[in-house]
């Protein structure tokens, strides 16, 4: 489903004499997996989930989601392919204020090639499967934090993309809300047999998933040399 090899971007500004350099060898995730990412802040996490959702281009190397080369597509191609293939979550929920949860999963199904009559069913659908048919009509400000995730996490699954990227979906939650987030991810990915990926630094969570990779080493600091160096000058 997901296979990155060799990939390097830069994430240093040009005039930096020691630009941060990303940089994976190798990295393989097999259809229906569930992974969690882990490592310090910094080290590269959010990066990598940004390669795989298309949200950042590499400067060399492959990265292929669901036999696609993203790099042989255009900004255009790039968007659909991301709304077909990856549902994402975000720690801070990214919800639109003035929208109920209904009008905000219906809202991102409309950028999907489908009938608008049934944008709204499933909208529904998906809010009862995530414990919130009875807040179809509440606005982000009239729900917990558990339930706007909630919502964030009915948007991400209900246009039936294959990946779940989840970035700290738990981290702005306390332990028993985060945990039950938590558990709904897993659920969902396990029974509708998608791809899970979460970052996560809450390592007891990520002892719970089939699978870990650490991050730690993906970002370092890359000195450029004299000779390099003195072009730039």
């Amino acid at each position: 489903m997901v296979r990155l090899r060799d990939v390097s971007l830069c994430l240093g500004n040009a005039d930096q004499v020691s630009p941060v350099r990303f940089h994976l060898p190798s990295f393989e995730v097999e259809a229906g997996e569930a992974i969690a990412l882990t490592g310090p802040s910094g080290c590269g996490k959010s990066t990598l989930l940004n390669l795989v959702a298309g949200l950042r281009r590499a400067d060399e190397g492959q990265v292929i989601v669901a036999g696609v080369d993203l790099a042989t597509l255009s900004p255009a191609q790039l968007d659909r392919h991301r709304g077909a293939h990856c549902g994402m979550v975000f720690q801070t929920f990214h919800l639109l204020a003035p929208f109920t949860a209904l009008e905000n999963v219906s809202i991102g199904l409309r950028f999907g090639a489908r009938q608008r009559a049934r944008i709204r069913t499933r909208a529904t659908d998906v809010l009862q499967r995530v414990g919130l048919g009875d807040r179809l009509h509440a606005r982000p400000d009239q729900l917990s934090v558990g339930e706007r995730q909630r919502v964030a996490i009915a948007r991400a699954v209900a246009g039936g993309a294959p990946i779940l990227i989840a970035d700290e979906p738990t981290g702005s939650l306390d332990p028993r809300t985060g945990r039950e987030i938590f558990a709904l991810l897993r659920e969902i990915a396990a029974e509708q047999d998608r791809t899970l990926l979460m970052v996560t630094h809450d390592l007891a969570l990520a002892e719970e998933l089939p699978r870990r990779f650490d991050c730690s080493d993906l970002i370092r600091s890359t000195h450029v040399d004299a000779k390099t160096e003195a072009q730039v000058s």
